[in-house]
């Protein structure tokens, strides 16, 4: 490729900005003047950006972007048969590419313009003919945020399933600012049975990498039913549900995580029992009822949690459970009967768990 123009305005300022490991980003054009792409790549090769892609065909923007996944887009509004505004559009409408940043280079200066391509979903917007050097920063810019919001959609994504991490990127949400609220939630405990045992019998590394997988099966049952993971402490887990948003259907969803939860470690533990000759297996307890979630601690540390006598409850059921079992009580059985089949049900009758002064009815749920 030629790069006589555009690599002589490039030089310069562009060539001294901080990339970091952003200069491995990919960096898509869709511009229906090829002269115009050519100029654009020498100008942020020049600036230290190595991936470039792009396409001078408008109608094969979507399918391109779906394939190549880019990290930013600059796109050119004034294009023949396809706009700019229909290319944002459709990335609007499509999961896997509204969150990626688009920035508009543009002849055009009205202010309708820019308006109807930020409302579109564009991240930023220059006019053409762009200063290199600006444009280099912008994208730059661009990509730091890009990966700043990764971050932070990470960071959620170890405690809430990873599409209401989203929710509340998007500003659909805020549930860890909110003060605290009581809600009706259902609590599920899960624990590896005899680990202390197990802890004494085996290889420091084998038992990391036990719990690897145990909490591996745990977490990704729970975000495949969209359960929020509230805490994980030794060999046990509390998952909430109905929380932090709202859940019409919290206790199927609750009760088909348990399910995967127990057929997932039950596989696990048979190979554990083969490779080092332990017998475990998984203990659920599961309560539906009231719970005071939010932000608990101190000033220098606070955890966002739930607690009140579901959550007590839960852990009271998960204590007594054996390996293999999930002991719920009989209000959230009440609501899951017709996912369990009949004979994988007992009922245990009234049961008085420790703390509590009233018998609770509770049913035992084998895999």
């Amino acid at each position: 490729m030629s790069r006589s123009t555009g690599s002589s305005q490039a030089t310069g300022a562009g060539r001294d900005i901080a990339l970091g490991e952003l200069r491995d980003a990919l960096v898509m054009m869709i511009d229906d003047e090829p002269l115009v792409i050519e100029l654009t790549e020498a100008f942020l090769q020049d600036a230290g950006f190595r991936r470039f892609t792009s396409t001078a065909d408008a109608a094969a923007a979507i399918p391109t972007l779906l394939r190549e996944r880019p990290d930013v887009v600059l796109l050119d509004i004034n294009m023949p048969r396809v706009s700019g505004f229909d290319v944002l559009a459709k990335m609007q409408a499509e999961p896997v590419l509204k969150h990626i940043p688009a920035i508009v280079l543009t002849s055009a200066d009205d202010a309708d313009t820019k308006l109807r391509a930020l409302e579109l979903g564009a991240s930023d917007f220059l006019r053409k003919p762009v200063d290199p050097s600006e444009l280099a920063l912008r994208v730059r810019n661009t990509l730091a945020a890009k990966a700043h919001r990764e971050a932070l959609r990470k960071t959620f994504a170890r405690y809430i399933s990873p599409r209401l991490a989203e929710g509340i990127l998007d500003g659909s949400a805020a549930p860890f600012a909110s003060p605290p609220q009581r809600a009706d939630v259902v609590a599920l405990f899960a624990d590896l049975r005899g680990f202390t045992s197990i802890t004494e019998s085996i290889d420091v590394q084998e038992v990391v990498g036990m719990l690897n997988e145990f909490f591996s099966a745990l977490t990704d049952a729970t975000y495949r039913h969209e359960g929020t993971i509230f805490n994980m402490a030794g060999d046990s887990l509390l998952l909430g549900f109905n929380v932090p948003f709202p859940q019409p259907d919290a206790a199927p969803r609750a009760w088909r995580t348990a399910a995967e939860i127990l057929s997932l470690v039950g596989d696990a533990a048979a190979g554990w029992h083969a490779r080092h000759g332990i017998s475990t297996g998984v203990g659920i307890g599961i309560c539906r009822g009231h719970a005071v979630i939010g932000n608990i601690g101190s000033p220098h540390y606070m955890s966002y949690t739930m607690i009140g006598n579901a959550v007590n409850a839960a852990a009271r059921l998960m204590q007594i459970a054996q390996a293999g079992e999930a002991l719920v009580s009989g209000n959230f059985y009440t609501a899951i009967r017709d996912l369990v089949p009949a004979n994988r049900v007992e009922s245990l009758g009234l049961v008085t768990l420790r703390g509590r002064s009233e018998p609770m009815p509770v049913y035992s749920i084998r895999a």
